[in-house]
């Protein structure tokens, strides 16, 4: 099913969606925003098809969300991708989603909440904008989603 093009609509919903709309690229989001940055990072974390990753992910530097940095692989040059500030302010609309989904949908496994951690501080926050132990104002730089179920996953 084809989609249509909002890019031009004159709500700002509507064009944000057309950049934003698609669940892969939020998720890509949630990972770079996480730190990652390598192609195989991304595929190994979401379980994504190869072709649906680069897809996105040029969707992506096109939007302005990510960038692409060259740096030197094993055998050859390659890129990684780089949140923009574009990208970091959308932190909190996953906010938003995280907030929403913890309230409304049903964990598939006990409940397991996914906890903001304020790395300078090294501790949790109930807010995603200020911490709420410290004080602080709270940036996409100085915090972290800390997800229980990730590392339960990884063995950790």
């Amino acid at each position: 099913m084809l989609r249509q093009d909002w890019s031009k609509h004159p709500c700002p919903i509507a064009r944000s969606l057309d950049v934003v709309g698609d669940p892969w690229v939020m998720l890509v989001l949630r990972e770079a925003l996480l730190g990652t940055t390598k192609f195989e990072r991304f595929r190994e974390v979401l379980q994504v098809a190869d072709n649906v990753l680069s897809r996105r992910l040029a969707q992506m530097v096109d939007a302005g969300l990510l960038r692409r940095r060259p740096y030197r692989g094993k055998q050859r040059m390659q890129n990684e991708y780089v949140i923009t500030d574009a990208g970091a302010d959308l932190l909190p609309a996953l906010d938003a989603l995280a907030r929403w989904g913890e309230k409304y949908t049903q964990a598939p496994t006990r409940h397991i909440e996914m906890s903001i951690l304020h790395r300078s501080a090294d501790h949790l926050s109930s807010s995603p904008t200020v911490c709420s132990t410290c004080g602080e104002p709270l940036t996409s730089a100085d915090r972290v989603y800390q997800r229980k179920w990730a590392a339960m996953s990884e063995g950790r």
